[in-house]
């Protein structure tokens, strides 16, 4: 669960850094001033995802209380993106009129990983609260 919290964490940092200082056609799924505004719309919303990713899995790491917190916050903030992009997809034909198969792949990549590692997160940080909850004391 930690690599996965971590994993999240950086993966989204790196797809930033790729986005805005390296070359955006390599995960662009379209090429419209719509998708660049929705696009252009999610850093803050992930940097609220990574925070919370990154405090999970250092919680996690320490057996903290806290850890249970951090989860359920980084997994519910990974499914609620997911479904702001997801939604956006299926609305705008994103699926069916991808820049080409290795965006498209980036795309679903994106959206499978954060609906079902949000729910995996939360699943673990639920099924698990007992547990970690009474580590710190």
């Amino acid at each position: 669960m930690i690599g996965l919290l971590w994993f999240g964490s950086l993966a989204t940092v790196a797809y930033w850094v790729i986005w805005f200082f390296v070359d955006r056609s390599w995960l662009a799924t379209a090429d419209t001033p719509a998708y660049y505004t929705f696009e252009n719309a999610f850093p803050l919303a992930d940097g609220w995802m990574v925070v919370t990713g990154a405090l999970a899995a250092i919680a996690l790491a320490g057996r903290k209380p806290a850890a249970v917190l951090w989860m359920l916050l980084a997994g519910s903030a990974s499914v609620y993106l997911a479904g702001m992009d997801i939604l956006f997809d299926l609305e705008n034909g994103i699926y069916r009129a991808s820049t080409g198969a290795a965006n498209l792949a980036v795309e679903l990549f994106i959206n499978i990983g954060c609906l079902t590692g949000g729910a995996a997160i939360i699943a673990f940080a639920w099924r698990h609260r007992v547990a970690l909850q009474s580590e710190g004391r």
